[in-house]
């Protein structure tokens, strides 16, 4: 049985439900309570795990101020697997330990926290030797499922032979194959899901910017007593007052701690690419995991297509914009068309993105190799770090950095509850979902696009409604993105905190990953949304627009480089559009001598 004590939160009121909004105003609100108040907690970096930090914290009743320096989820947390799950491989290393902690995380997801974002989806393990391969794999298999618990949320595993494997999957290559073993675990949009994250710490009282770059550290003398930082919008400047400070940074932890002069933590990046093939290409019912030198290759159900992925190599050079290489692509292609029929080529994939993880370093030279368990330190007095881990057990990462900081408050704080605080839209999803047929036929859209809404934003899909009942318009198809309607465009400025045209197309939505042209088409109708809500004129707009072709001509460049280096200096030839740099001044590998290292 689940545990009886109630959810501690109690049912949102409407001044509540307003909290969650991340307009434009908001955000000015919460820079001005950053310049006023001093805060409990401050916490730098807007991705998994600060935002849930920043949940947690304020689910204890901590006043805490969210810092982060691009968008929500810009980094890392956007750029990952999609995956919930607790890692077959780590089971394979005998880390029992992580992967019994993600399985329970996974549950909490499925069950309470956000049904609406993570969502089952079952996998296919290929077998390609008769008997000790299915022995083998099958007790790690069981063992997985194991894990989970007498009370499942997912099916349990199954043993295909040859026949039933091939109609599972009709792509793979029936010659090679010798049958399979189908097991599930979960799928996530993690930008919406770290969106959520932050939506749901304002909603109970936190203070969070994004486009706000730390600069520097408050000190007193050898104690870290706040921040202080810059608006990249506007070019204030704000000291940030905090009892203690968590730095939450990822990749970017090193950095921060030598603003401190000194830290215990030291992050390795990791560099994952991944592909997105459309659906069609690839013939299956089910998602695929294969075993590679390098790593595990994932083919992944999404929507309407496929996420090809992972790549796992070193990687120090730009830690904003992580770049894939023409080597990465090709190794990626080579991996897959070695078990499927009809072979992919470069003119077969959508989309590619790159992200780093943020490993702890370690003695072997391989991150493959390096452990995903994290670590929570305080690396001087008043700041305190956390790192490593993985995006599952996120949660856990965010309350044991609180558990730390809160030891250095003069009050008594309350136990971590945001096992039991479910995410913004999840309160009353599973009876919202029931209903989805009467929803599609009363605002008069497919029940097709009402699950994709729902799936997206849950109970608050009631919002979006009512944006479409005032203007019809909103309920069209975004002109060259057409699984997306135009009022998420509209809802992404006035709701979540999407500050440039790039915030939408590439984390509120997925279309510069979903579409052949990387989102160009579809850029102008989401910039005119945006402009409404903004209060951008038609020089601004154009800038936007500019700064986001530049940004597509810059990645495809980088993934026709041959290696990383040649890649990085592509993908850095277009200018950030949050540094105020002209658009028009980007240049390219092909226009260029390469930058001095």
């Amino acid at each position: 049985m689940d545990n009886p004590t109630p959810n501690p939160t109690p049912n949102p009121t409407p001044h509540d439900r307003d909290r969650a909004q991340l307009g434009p105003q908001a955000r000015q609100l919460a820079l001005d309570r950053m310049e006023t108040d001093h805060f409990d907690l401050v916490i730098i970096g807007g991705g998994v795990t600060g935002a849930g930090a920043a949940l947690d914290a304020a689910a204890r009743g901590l006043s805490v101020a969210l810092i982060e320096q691009r968008d929500w989820a810009a980094g890392t947390s956007s750029r990952s697997s999609k995956l919930i799950h607790g890692g077959l491989r780590y089971l394979e290393q005998l880390d029992i330990g992580l992967v019994l902690e993600a399985k329970r995380e996974q549950s909490l997801m499925l069950r309470r926290l956000c049904p609406h974002l993570v969502v089952p989806v079952p996998f296919l393990y290929p077998l390609f030797h008769r008997i000790w391969e299915r022995a083998y794999i099958g007790a790690g298999v069981l063992l997985y499922d194991l894990l989970s618990g007498l009370r499942r949320d997912l099916p349990w595993h199954r043993h295909l032979g040859r026949r039933q494997a091939l109609r599972a999957f009709p792509s793979l290559a029936g010659s090679k194959i010798k049958g399979a073993i189908q097991y599930y675990d979960a799928r996530v949009d993690d930008a919406r899901h770290t969106l959520a994250l932050v939506r749901t710490a304002a909603l109970h009282g936190a203070a969070v910017a994004s486009s706000a770059r730390v600069e520097r550290l408050a000190l007193a003398g050898q104690r870290v007593t706040g921040v202080h930082l810059r608006c990249l919008e506007s070019g204030r400047k704000i000291q940030v007052r905090g009892h203690q400070v968590i730095n939450a940074t990822g990749v970017w932890a090193d950095k921060i701690q030598q603003m401190a002069g000194r830290g215990r933590i030291q992050v390795r990046a990791s560099k994952g690419i991944h592909l997105v093939i459309p659906r069609d290409r690839i013939h299956g019912d089910t998602g695929l995991i294969l075993r590679t030198a390098q790593s595990v290759l994932f083919v992944i159900p999404w929507k309407h297509h496929w996420i090809v992925g992972t790549t796992d190599s070193d990687w120090n050079l730009d830690l904003a914009h992580p770049a894939a290489s023409r080597r990465d692509v090709d190794y990626l292609l080579g991996e897959i068309n070695k078990v499927i029929q009809q072979k992919l080529t470069r003119e077969d994939i959508e989309g590619v993105y790159a992200g780093l993880r943020p490993l702890l370093r370690g003695e072997t030279e391989d991150t493959s190799e390096l452990s995903r368990k994290h670590a929570v330190s305080q690396s001087v007095s008043g700041l305190i770090t956390v790192a490593g881990g993985k995006y599952t057990t996120y949660r856990v990462m965010a309350r044991d950095a609180v558990d730390l900081a809160a030891r250095g408050l003069d009050k008594r704080v309350p136990d971590s509850c945001t096992d039991r605080t479910p995410l913004v839209g999840a309160p009353g999803y599973l009876a919202i979902w029931n209903r989805r047929q009467v929803i599609a036929e009363d605002i008069g859209l497919h029940i097709s696009q009402v699950e994709h809404l729902l799936g997206r934003y849950g109970v608050r899909i009631e919002e979006l409604i009512a944006m479409m009942r005032r203007r019809p318009e909103l309920a069209e198809p975004i002109e060259g993105a057409p699984s997306y309607l135009v009022v998420e465009a509209h809802y992404a400025a006035s709701h979540e905190g999407a500050l440039h045209l790039e915030d939408v197309l590439t984390r509120r939505t997925r279309i510069s990953i979903e579409t052949f042209d990387r989102g160009i088409a579809a850029a102008r109708p989401v910039a005119q949304q945006m402009a409404e809500v903004l209060g951008w004129d038609d020089a601004t707009r154009e800038r936007e627009l500019a700064h986001y072709d530049a940004r597509v001509r810059a990645e495809r460049e980088s993934q026709q480089q041959p290696d990383d280096h040649t890649a990085d200096d592509a993908r850095l030839g277009a200018p950030d559009v949050r540094l105020g740099e002209d658009p028009g001044a980007a240049v390219f590998p092909l226009n260029r001598e390469r930058s001095a290292e």
